[in-house]
Order: structure tokens, then sequence, then C-alpha cells
């Protein structure tokens, strides 16, 4: 009786832990990004090296719209609701919602599209994390939602704060960035 409860801890820990960056430590949110939280929509203007970039497809503004309709929502692994989303069902959602297929987990998501130089992104594009120290494996996935002036931001949700927008330039993320695509 004792081992099959100790084998049932164990199993939902290693659950918790392979979830969207479970083992990752709290984020803390710089003052402009709580500004950027009030936002509940995009202006297609994008500036990188100052020209104005705008991607291919108009759907990217609605996905991203979508996305950030959903900042504010708690984390919930397996979650694709205002009740509760991980990072993933953030983008699957966002996706499907503008008739766009993306796997369901970000691992394979990562293997669709086109992969990106970072000075490449642009609103829209996929950015993949390894957030795991003891798994060199993508699990979590962010959306594009800004580039201005050199820096990307990006709306993602993680265990600590659910569905939030940051900044590929704060420490924790740079470190853990692998890659970015493209769906569209």
């Amino acid at each position: 009786m004792k081992q099959s409860l100790r084998l049932g801890i164990m199993i939902l820990t290693a659950i918790f832990l392979s979830s969207c960056g479970g083992s990752k430590p709290k984020v803390i949110t710089t003052k402009t990004e709580k500004t950027t939280k009030k936002t509940k929509h995009y202006d297609p203007k994008i500036t990188q090296n100052n020209e104005v970039i705008k991607p291919k497809d108009d759907r990217v503004y609605d996905i991203v719209n979508y996305a950030i309709s959903f900042e504010g929502t708690k984390y919930k692994y397996g979650g694709t609701t205002k009740r509760g989303m991980d990072c993933s069902g953030l983008m699957y959602v966002s996706f499907q919602e503008n008739d766009i297929a993306l796997p369901r987990t970000s691992r394979a998501m990562s293997l669709q599209g086109e992969r990106l130089y970072l000075k490449d992104v642009t609103v829209g594009d996929l950015l993949f994390f390894e957030t795991n120290k003891n798994r060199k494996v993508i699990n979590h996935v962010g959306l594009v939602v800004d580039v201005s002036q050199g820096d990307i931001l990006f709306i993602h949700s993680t265990t600590s704060q659910g569905v939030v927008i940051s900044k590929l330039s704060e420490n924790y993320w740079n470190n853990t960035f692998v890659m970015a695509r493209r769906i569209i």
C-alpha cells in the first residue's frame, strides 16, 4: 500500500515538473511589462532597425489579438480556456481560432514552419525554450506580440503567473531560448 502511494506521488511530481516550465523560478516582470499588460489589442506598426516590418499574412494580427485576450488567465496544465491555459494551449487555440492547425505540444510545434534567425523575427512568430535544466528538450513556447528597438515581447503562459507578456531580453528567457519559427 505504501509503495503504491509512493509511486503515485512520484508520478504526479514527474507530471508537474514536465509541464510548461514547471521547474523554472518565478519570473519577475518589469514596470514596462505591467503597463503593456493593459494592452488588449495589437497595433500593426512594428519597428525594427528604424523600418516598418509587416507580416506577410494579415491573420497574424488576429492570432496575436486572440492570444492577448487571454492575458491574466491562470496557468493550468493542459488548459485551453479562460479558466486555465498552458503555454502550448495558448498557441494551439490562438492559431486554431484563425483556421491554422498546430500540434498540441510545444515540442511538436517546434518542428513546424520555417526556422528563423532572431534578427528576422516579427509579430506572430513562435519562440521556443528549454526551461528544464535536467532535460534538454523544448518544453515552452511563446508568441511574439511586438518587436521594437531590438527588443522582442512575447505572450506565453507561465506556471507562476499564468498568461503574461515578457521580454526575450530578460536573463531567464534569453538563457533558455532555443529557436524561433514562423508558421504563417
